[in-house]
């Protein structure tokens, strides 16, 4: 028997339960489809375990800053050693309870929640098949895909003997030794947890450096942190082939290098998980591999609509529940929103962290011409590094438009950094000046107080 909805949408991410949640709090009946855990990418095996990985990794930091603030063990007490088993296993159950909250909200909600996955049969009717292979058929007055990204393995012989990163997440514990494979934030920001807890890393760079897409200056700084951590990044090397067996891999290169190591993450890249939906049956059209769609969401189907990393735009987090809520309100709520793309913060939990919203120094100077911008910059020792005297130099930088001093970015790499830029980006969407920020007293002793001192 064929059940009817006002909206379906394929995919418990976090775009997907926004719009759902939001919709059906505007009255439309509503089922999400998941064939996985609720949550995404984000909650299940991304932002959020990531983040509290990271966490674990800072700890070792701040034990080994401990005795110059006077902290001596006490008795025969032994130097702290981080057990990954178990950081790794109450990560996994916090991810647990995330997931059982989600169920519960879209409950509340009054969303109807269906287990399987979602395949197309025509624009208006899904499938859903379950893991038992049971299935059912679902009409949608309108459907929305919110099925998210999944990492990709290079093309080379032997990439199914290394890890992406979902694998890290339920590996018993952390090996000795580790390659990681990658310049991106995925790779840079696992390569400093790894390390962090006690791992050997190096890092395989194709290019000439690291985070491609960010502001040069301000991923040479962390560049410069990674390495004084102890990850070695070799800059120049495409893999080829992997070798070997779990425990004991060989990464070969194309300049004829060898790498050993316990384990191999392979962080090259993620792309739109379109696989299984049948897209053509629904004649949406597709892109390079993504689902393009309008300002308000819409692919060239009028009814199906898709936002998230399934239109490879903006992969963030906070884009896609934007993206998700501006369309259940704009479809449902009688208040048409579309979401400005132009102006969203980023970080990157590296070790040290980078944050940033606006133009990097190299995209404004091609928009608005060298002369036609100014940057100003600190690069100090924090005094949460006085006494320790470890870690490298913060960097805080603003970039202006020469003229009018409007600010068109601003970044940071240092501590506290995806905190302090959240604000910044308040200011900068508000179209903040220089001038602006010279007016706002510092706020001493702080990190942040060196963004409204900054000599012109």
């Amino acid at each position: 028997m064929e059940e009817s909805f006002d909206l379906i949408v394929i995919g418990a991410g976090s775009g997907g339960m926004a719009a759902a949640k939001r919709a059906a709090a505007h009255g439309a009946r509503v089922a999400v489809l998941e064939g996985d855990r609720v949550g995404g990418t984000c909650v299940i095996r991304g932002c959020v375990p990531k983040k509290l990985l990271a966490y674990g990794a800072a700890c070792g930091h701040q034990l080994a800053d401990a005795a110059s603030y006077g902290w001596t063990p006490v008795g025969e007490a032994a130097p702290f050693r981080c057990d990954t088993s178990l950081l790794l296993a109450r990560v996994r159950a916090e991810v647990d309870r995330l997931n059982q909250i989600h169920i519960g909200a879209l409950d509340k909600a009054g969303v109807k929640l269906i287990g399987g996955w979602g395949r197309f049969e025509d624009s208006h009717h899904v499938c859903v098949l379950d893991s038992s292979g049971g299935s059912q058929r679902l009409r949608g007055e309108r459907i929305l895909i919110a099925v998210g990204g999944r990492p990709q393995r290079p093309e080379i012989p032997g990439a199914e003997l290394g890890w992406i990163s979902d694998d890290l997440f339920e590996l018993p514990s952390f090996p000795a030794s580790v390659v990681v494979v990658g310049a991106g934030y995925i790779a840079c920001e696992f390569a400093g947890i790894l390390r962090g807890l006690g791992v050997a890393v190096t890092q395989l760079v194709r290019g000439d450096h690291l985070l491609r897409g960010f502001d040069r200056e301000a991923s040479l700084v962390v560049q410069e942190g990674m390495t004084a951590e102890g990850i070695d990044i070799r800059f120049g090397q495409s893999p080829v082939a992997l070798e070997g067996e779990p425990g004991e891999l060989r990464l070969r290169t194309a300049d004829g290098s060898v790498f050993a190591s316990c384990g191999v993450l392979l962080a090259t890249g993620r792309r739109p998980f379109l696989e299984g939906l049948n897209l053509e049956a629904a004649g949406v059209q597709q892109e390079g591999g993504r689902i393009p769609v309008d300002a308000d969401q819409r692919t060239n189907v009028p009814h199906i609509h898709a936002v998230g990393d399934v239109t490879d735009r903006v992969n963030l987090t906070p884009v896609a529940v934007d993206e998700g809520r501006a369309l259940a309100d704009s479809l449902y709520g009688n208040r048409h929103r579309q979401v400005d793309h132009n102006l969203v913060a980023s970080a990157v939990f590296t070790q040290p962290e980078l944050a940033c919203v606006g133009l990097g120094e190299e995209e404004a100077v091609e928009r608005h011409g060298r002369d036609g911008v100014r940057v100003h910059r600190a690069r100090f020792r924090s005094i949460a590094q006085a006494l320790p005297q470890r870690g490298g130099r913060l960097l805080l930088k603003l970039v202006s438009e020469a003229q009018s001093g409007r600010l068109l970015g601003v970044h940071m790499v240092g501590e506290q950094s995806a905190e302090i830029i959240q604000m910044a980006a308040i200011a900068l969407g508000m179209g903040a000046t220089k001038a602006d920020f010279d007016r706002t007293m510092a706020l001493h002793p702080s990190v942040a107080e060196e963004f409204v001192t900054m000599p012109d």
